[in-house]
Order: C-alpha cells, then structure tokens, then sequence
C-alpha cells in the first residue's frame, strides 16, 4: 500500500469529479406578482405538477401569466354547532329540553332565596 490516507480529512472532501455526470434537464416557469416583479423559478422537465401560484419576495401571491387560472375549487361548508346539534335533535325536542332546565334553575334560584330568607330573620 504506498498510497497513506493520513491527514486528508475523511468524509469532510469528496474525491468524486463531476466527470460524466448530466445535470437534470430542467425547464423555468415566469411568476408574475400585482407589483410586476418577475420571479423564475426552475423545475425539473419530468415535473408532474408546476403550482400556478408562488409567493414573490415582496410577500405578495404571484401568478404564471402564460397559463390560464385553474378552476377554484368548490368551498366546503364548515359546520358549526348548532348544525351538529340540530342533526342530534328537531326543533320541538330542544325547546321542551330547554322548558325543563328553566323549570329546574327557577327551582334552584327559590330554594336558595328561601335560605337566605332564613338566614336573615
């Protein structure tokens, strides 16, 4: 072995050379902003899916002006709890649950009067 390793900084430095080696063919896609800043971004020819919106530096959304906006997708409706309570009861049921705890608190509200009309006297 007359070639020594010693000193040359293993894993730290590759000795691999960029002979032979084809970068990736690659394509660049133009972002427009309403500010008219110009970003191009590169992506790989194989790419499936180039997003038609990119963040530009100024912080607004920019958009490809060669391509024609995708169809928005449809909103989905968020439910609330009144949706997901009515979905568990009819109208009818929840004003008789409601007439029963009013009776129930009225309830509570006189006991506690006639106590503290006990304590007082």
């Amino acid at each position: 072995m007359a070639e020594s390793m010693r000193g040359t900084r293993l894993g730290a430095l590759s000795y691999e050379t960029d002979a032979h080696v084809t970068p990736a063919e690659r394509m660049a896609v133009t972002y427009v902003c309403p500010q008219g800043h110009r970003s191009v971004v590169p992506y790989s020819v194989e790419a499936e899916e180039i997003p038609f919106e990119w963040t530009c530096r100024c912080g607004q959304i920019a958009t490809r002006p060669d391509v024609d906006a995708p169809e928005a997708k449809p909103e989905k409706h968020q439910r609330t709890h009144w949706d997901m309570l009515l979905e568990r009861r009819t109208i009818a049921e929840l004003e008789e649950l409601l007439a029963e705890r009013l009776e129930l608190l009225h309830a509570m509200q006189g006991d506690t009067r006639r106590k503290e009309l006990r304590k007082s006297a």
